[in-house]
C-alpha cells in the first residue's frame, strides 16, 4: 500500500521525491520498533474501564497524567537512529547533535520520551534551547520513536474495549483531541462519508458528532471548508475565522493503517502551505491536569 501510495505521489509531486525517500527510510524504523514491541515489551497497566469511561466523561484523554513505563532499552536505540535518518535526509547537522547529545547523555533519552508521551511542548522546547538544540527536530525524533509504542498501548487499552460502558465512552467523545493521547489529528480522513479525525502522534480515529471547527467548535459563517484546487475537491480544507485553526481533510477509499498515516499528511503538504498563506495555523497541545487519585 506504500509503495502504490508513494508511486502515485512521485507521479504528481516530483518535487516532494525527497521527501518520499526520507519518510520511506523514517518508516522502516518505525516498523522495526513496532516489531520489537511486538514481543511483549508493553506494560501492564492499572486502568479499570470504569476509572477510563470517567475520565473521558470529563474531557480528559485516556492516557493524560497517567505514569506510564516506557521500554526505554529498546526506545534510546532508536532515537539515534532516527537522528541519522533526518541528518542523511536533510535536517544535517542540526539532528546529528541532537543524536550527540542523546547519546552523551547530555539529553536524557528517558527523560525527553516521558516529556513527549505527556504532550508536554514547554518542557521539550526549553531542554532543547538550553542544550542548543532544534527544539522542532527534538520533538520529531521522539514522536517518530515513542510513536509505535503509543499507538500500541491505544490499540490495546482502546482499541479492543471490551466494557460497554467504555465502548459508549469512545463512541460519545465530542472533542478535536485525541481521546487516547490528546494530541490534535494530523488531518481528518474521510471514508464512504465518514469524517474520520486521525491522531497526529498514535493514529487513533474517532468521528465527531457534529461538523464544527474541532479546536473552538464554532460553526456557522465562521468556519469554512475550501478546495485550493477546484479540480481537487476529495482534498480540502477547514478553516475557522473564530480561533484561526485550520485542518486538512481528504477522501479515501479506506483509513490509512498505522503507520502510513504519514503518507496522507506528506502528500497534502501544498494544503498545509496554503492555509498558512493565509494566516491559519494550527494551535498548541492542550493542557491537562493530573487526574484525581483513585476512589476520590
Amino acid at each position: 500500500m506504500a509503495e502504490r501510495r508513494w508511486t502515485a505521489i512521485r507521479a504528481s509531486r516530483p518535487d516532494l521525491q525527497p521527501a518520499l525517500d526520507l519518510q520511506k527510510s523514517l518508516l522502516a524504523l518505525v516498523g522495526e520498533i513496532a516489531a520489537a514491541l511486538d514481543g511483549g515489551r508493553l506494560p501492564r497497566l492499572s486502568l479499570p474501564p470504569r476509572y477510563l469511561t470517567a475520565k473521558l466523561a470529563r474531557g480528559v484523554p485516556a492516557f493524560a497524567g497517567e505514569p506510564i513505563p516506557l521500554p526505554v532499552p529498546v526506545l534510546k536505540p532508536a532515537l539515534a537512529r532516527f537522528c541519522a535518518a533526518l541528518a542523511a535526509g536533510g535536517a544535517g547537522d542540526s539532528a546529528a547533535h541532537i543524536g550527540h547529545a542523546i547519546a552523551g547523555g547530555n539529553l536524557d533519552a528517558g527523560s525527553l520520551l516521558q516529556a513527549s508521551l505527556a504532550r508536554n511542548q514547554e518542557a521539550i522546547r526549553t531542554g532543547a534551547i538550553h542544550r542548543g538544540l532544534a527544539p522542532d527536530l527534538v520533538w520529531l525524533v521522539a514522536e517518530l520513536a515513542l510513536g509505535p509504542f503509543v499507538y500500541a498501548l491505544q490499540s490495546l487499552v482502546l482499541g479492543q474495549a471490551k466494557d460497554e460502558g467504555l465502548r459508549r465512552a469512545l463512541a460519545g467523545w465530542a472533542h478535536g483531541y485525541c481521546p487516547a493521547c490528546g494530541s490534535w489529528p494530523a488531518l481528518a480522513e474521510v471514508v464512504g462519508g465518514h469524517r474520520c479525525l486521525r491522531c497526529s502522534f498514535c493514529s487513533s480515529g474517532w468521528e465527531l458528532p457534529s461538523y464544527a471547527c474541532i479546536y473552538c467548535e464554532r460553526a456557522g459563517e465562521q468556519f469554512v471548508t475550501a478546495a485550493p484546487n477546484p479540480d481537487r475537491s476529495d482534498r480540502r480544507v477547514e478553516l475557522c475565522g473564530g480561533c484561526g485553526g485550520y485542518l486538512k481533510t481528504i477522501d479515501l477509499p479506506e483509513l490509512s493503517p498505522f503507520p502510513l498515516l504519514s503518507i496522507s499528511d506528506i502528500e497534502t503538504t501544498d494544503l498545509d502551505v496554503a492555509a498558512m498563506e493565509h494566516g491559519y495555523r494550527r494551535p498548541a497541545l492542550k493542557p491537562f491536569a493530573a487526574p484525581p487519585a483513585r476512589g476520590s
